[in-house]
């Protein structure tokens, strides 16, 4: 009867043991899973870190194609002011040309104003001539 007992505690013993182990097992396996659950979770942040890199350079790209395209249409604005230059210098060349076509004309007038003076004075003079070679 004591013997029984015995291979009955010893048997009850064995299944304490046996129960646990499965449950070290069964630890083992949750501390297991949790740690793939913590590799995939870091997967998944250098996933997002690489994705917000990603969306960082794009942006970084977008704004440099602004600038460049902020100094084109600053170099197109100075190729305008360089036009308007040039356009305002030819109406200013164009005036002094204008200028002294109404210069010459007035000499051309003063010239003619001084031939009839010349006129006048050798009518005066034919006339006082003959005045005179009437007289005598």
């Amino acid at each position: 009867m004591l013997l029984l007992l015995l291979l009955l505690l010893q048997l009850l013993l064995l299944l304490l043991l046996l129960l646990l182990l499965l449950l070290l097992l069964l630890l083992q396996l949750l501390l297991l899973l949790l740690l793939l659950l913590l590799l995939l979770l870091l997967l998944l942040l250098m996933l997002l870190l690489l994705l917000l890199l990603l969306l960082l350079l794009m942006l970084l790209l977008l704004m440099l194609l602004l600038l460049l395209l902020l100094m084109l249409l600053l170099l197109l604005l100075l190729q305008l002011l360089i036009l308007l230059l040039l356009l305002l210098l030819l109406l200013l060349l164009l005036l002094q040309l204008l200028l002294l076509l109404l210069l010459l004309l007035l000499l051309l007038l003063l010239l003619l104003l001084l031939l009839l003076l010349l006129l006048l004075l050798l009518l005066l003079l034919l006339l006082l001539l003959l005045d005179a070679a009437i007289f005598t």
